[in-house]
């Protein structure tokens, strides 16, 4: 938004935050009948590569739809391209060809996909609410087309729309999977990254800085700060402080953002930053405002506006009800059919572990759910009286400063390695699942050491069983630290959900292939 000078605010214990006309050699700033105009004139570097991969997403829907809608038809139907008698679709007085009905099928669920904004900047690239929405995406329009023809009396053959729908859908969400991964390698290049500028008070842009450089996927770079502190101090390791909040603008503009993200500072008053929001507007610079609450999913939160007000309503999660006992159900049913099928497996590894003449199984106490103790099995993949030796190699540990761990653990057996690199050593804690001890998927049930230095919430892993895998799992097992374990424990019992299970327990099954963090 353009000035005809300086435009001087007042600010807490008289201080002034000074938004600066741009002078020469800046972005120019248009006066207020241009701004849609040069807003048009100059896309932001980010909205390049964005615009691409818009594009290759469109090409890679489109194909995947096609072959699905026409190859449901030829499935169905047995036509083959070069038969031209295609069976028709009939209604009360009207015919049509299944063709035209699988044009019109392909131009609806790409419509749809649109509408959804499923290649939105926004949600592809990272989270999950891109596949979410590329599903419901599909569902409604099938649910639409169902509806239609039932209200016309339009008989369809169900096999072809049956054929179709799963087809196409997870063809889909696969493509999306396959575009992030190429999108994660470019990232890793340097490339198809949005250069970002934290703005407001030093601490709480130094929490948000930190939570944004835990997730690279977001394609966010940190370049620099804009704080009330001064330029001679650093916000995070390589992140410099690169301007005060009396020149904002100005500092934005130097650090060439592609996104600016508004920490919160009581510097800087609803009115200054509803006038900073129309200033990144003319510079064709994003603005994200971060909410001080962190570790919150995104099915907890509603945004809803009020009077004016973006207000964010957040759902407190939950432990009890019908949705708790789905999940137990969940649990006695695989963890059942698990130890079905693994039986002979485990009988024979059982027998393995006890040619060494000690025990098959290990037992040790945990803490589970709501402070309750239990034995936690497991295959034994060490020596007999591992316990006793434990404490001459403590200053040995390649652990998270609580937590013992060797790479090379001198009483691990030759078995027990490779139990242990494979996971093995784990199935016998099914048994802990089916009586009710233990979760498929929870927080790392904790020691009873650890629970006595619990402080400051973390007590709240307790609110939950505890589970053979989570998140704690599938980012990294041993090689985290104490802070990201339990981070991650927490984020779990504050978010936890069936479907967020399902993808643990299948980013746990490619963890233990590529044998992340085990040892």
């Amino acid at each position: 938004m353009a000035f005809s000078g300086d435009l001087v605010l007042p600010g807490r214990r008289g201080k002034t935050i000074r938004y600066v006309q741009p002078t020469a050699g800046r972005r120019s700033t248009p006066p207020a009948q241009t701004v849609g105009a040069q807003a048009a004139a100059s896309p932001a570097r980010t909205v390049r590569w964005q615009r691409g991969y818009a594009r290759r997403l469109l090409a890679t829907d489109t194909l995947i739809v096609v072959a699905a809608v026409f190859g449901a038809q030829v499935l169905r139907f047995g036509q083959t391209s070069a038969d031209l008698h295609i069976p028709g679709v009939t209604g009360d007085g009207f015919g049509v060809a299944y063709t035209v009905v699988s044009i019109v099928f392909i131009a609806a669920w790409l419509l749809a996909l649109r509408v959804h904004g499923t290649r939105d900047a926004k949600v592809v690239g990272s989270g999950w609410q891109e596949y979410r929405q590329v599903a419901d995406a599909s569902l409604r329009v099938f649910g639409v087309l169902t509806i239609g023809a039932f209200l016309l009396h339009i008989d369809v053959a169900r096999g072809y729309l049956l054929l179709a729908l799963p087809a196409g859908a997870g063809l889909l969400v696969v493509s999306r999977w396959v575009w992030r991964q190429w999108l994660g390698t470019r990232r890793a290049q340097g490339e198809c990254l949005a250069r970002t500028v934290v703005v407001g008070e030093h601490a709480k842009s130094q929490h948000i800085a930190r939570e944004l450089q835990r997730d690279p996927s977001t394609g966010m770079v940190i370049t620099g700060a804009v704080t009330e502190c001064g330029t001679d101090r650093m916000l995070l390791p390589g992140v410099p402080v690169i301007g005060g909040l009396d020149d904002i603008v100005a500092s934005v503009e130097r650090a060439e953002a592609d996104v600016v993200v508004y920490a919160g500072s009581d510097h800087i008053t609803p009115a200054m930053l509803r006038q900073f929001g129309w200033d990144l507007q003319t510079r064709n610079v994003d603005l994200v405002v971060a909410a001080a609450l962190t570790d919150v999913a995104g099915p907890r939160i509603h945004a809803r506006p009020v009077a004016g007000l973006s207000l964010i309503h957040v759902d407190y999660p939950e432990f009890t009800g019908t949705r708790y006992a789905t999940k137990r159900a969940f649990d006695v049913v695989v963890s059942s059919l698990a130890l079905l099928v693994l039986a002979p497996v485990m009988f024979m590894v059982g027998a393995m572990v006890r040619t060494d003449g000690g025990p098959a199984l290990f037992r040790q106490s945990r803490v589970g759910m709501d402070g309750r103790t239990f034995s936690m099995l497991k295959f034994r993949s060490m020596v007999v009286g591992a316990e006793d030796m434990l404490p001459a190699l403590v200053p040995a540990s390649d652990g998270n400063g609580v937590l013992f761990k060797m790479r090379d653990d001198p009483r691990v057996t030759r078995l027990g390695r490779i139990l242990r690199r494979l996971s093995v050593d784990e199935l016998p804690q099914l048994l802990n699942v089916l009586r009710g001890d233990m979760s498929l998927v929870g927080p790392r049930p904790p020691l009873i050491s650890e629970v006595e230095s619990y402080e400051g919430g973390v007590e709240r892993r307790l609110l939950v069983k505890p589970g053979i895998t989570g998140l704690w799992q599938v980012s990294g097992r041993s090689d985290l630290s104490w802070e990201d374990s339990v981070r991650l424990d927490l984020y779990y019992v504050e978010n936890w959900s069936l479907t967020t299970d399902l993808i643990i327990l299948w980013r746990t099954l490619r963890a233990v292939i590529q044998r992340q963090g085990a040892y």
